[in-house]
């Protein structure tokens, strides 16, 4: 905790953003052209995680590389990541691109990479306690939060039908995902003012990250949780909104509160990742926003790196100062994440012609 705390609060700091440097821990001597690359991501239960597989596939053979694409099930523990990595690294892998499972338990592992000279790269998600991570490539997360937290502001604005204030609840995702307390610090950057000011009243009480943790991020956890707050605090009192750290949390969180009566279309949650279900339900009225943190671009970012230690070069990355892992800063590569409403759905998505398809045929 002590570690997602720093990197938390860091996360508003620094002034590394967006100015391209190079990193601090050295490139790779280069290797072949056509070696092995390793791809090891948590599981296929997000869009996400299943379209950057299938990027990393074809993305790697494009370069002339030869991708070793696995997922751990989303029904076991880490060790399947584990086991998954450590072959890799035995069968000649010379970078490793690890989507964690839980970034707190693969020291081992990344130590028998080191020792090997394997470069790793942490997709996403920051890989923590570890001196054994060379880069990190993901969307600006901190402000992915921030975003989400001014969306619940601006919805419950235009929706409830009322003035504050306005009566709400706070979700995070999985503990064992060290990206849910950045979101979760970035959103109350926004939001705690707020709550101080009396114009949010979290009526539930349960305002930190641990009390909102969704484990696995699963979609069940959330609505479970959802349904006793509403039994719990909303029997005779409004609920007028929910801060959701994603979308398949919203979905859940939206089930929840319209089995409980909640009128949706003046209830207010906010997203992540840009789900079709979800575009669907923004462009029905229902789930306010999301965010579009595009899986195509991050994959590339990741191709670009490994193409630069390929060469024996260093990668590039713009910010060497805010990640944090607990052991040391891990140079990263952020990119730009778009909060995406009804309002702005077919502009954020005019390269995304599914998505783009959704938002035209909702018009």
């Amino acid at each position: 905790m002590a570690a997602v705390t720093a990197l938390a609060l860091t996360g508003c700091s620094g002034t590394g953003r967006g100015e391209a440097t190079t990193g601090t821990d050295g490139a790779a001597a280069g290797f072949a052209a056509d070696a092995t690359i390793g791809i090891a991501l948590p599981d296929k239960t997000s869009e996400n995680w299943v379209l950057a597989g299938d990027l990393f596939t074809q993305g790697l053979k494009d370069a002339g590389f030869k991708p070793d694409v696995q997922y751990a099930p989303a029904t076991n523990t880490v060790a399947e990541q584990q086991n998954q990595i450590s072959a890799m690294v035995t069968n000649g892998a010379k970078v490793i691109v690890i989507g964690a499972k839980d970034g707190k338990q693969l020291g081992t592992q990344l130590q028998q990479a080191a020792d090997a000279g394997v470069k790793i790269i942490a997709y996403d998600r920051l890989i923590e306690n570890t001196p054994n991570v060379d880069f990190y490539v993901a969307f600006d997360n901190f402000k992915v939060g921030e975003l989400q937290g001014q969306a619940l502001l601006d919805g419950l604005e235009q929706r409830s039908g009322h003035a504050a204030p306005w009566n709400i609840e706070l979700f995070s995702g999985s503990p064992d995902d060290a990206n849910a307390a950045v979101f979760f610090n970035g959103a109350m950057k926004v939001l705690q003012p707020k709550i101080d000011d009396g114009t949010l009243k979290v009526v539930s009480g349960q305002t930190d990250v641990a009390q909102t943790a969704t484990q696995g991020w699963k979609a069940e956890n959330a609505q479970s949780r959802m349904d006793s707050l509403m039994v719990a605090n909303y029997a005779s009192t409004p609920i007028d909104g929910v801060l959701s750290p994603n979308d398949t949390l919203a979905r859940a969180i939206i089930t929840s509160v319209k089995g409980a009566g909640t009128d949706i279309t003046k209830f207010t949650v906010t997203g992540q990742d840009s789900e079709v279900e979800s575009v669907k339900s923004i462009m029905a009225g229902e789930q306010f926003s999301t965010i579009n943190k595009d899986t195509t671009l991050l994959v590339a970012q990741t191709i670009d790196m490994i193409k630069a230690l390929q060469k024996g070069e260093e990668p590039e990355v713009n910010d060497t100062e805010q990640y944090n892992n607990g052991v040391k800063v891990v140079p990263a590569y952020l990119l730009k994440p778009v909060i995406v409403t009804k309002e702005n759905a077919a502009e954020a998505y005019a390269n995304s012609p599914k998505l783009l398809e959704i938002v035209k045929a909702a018009q």
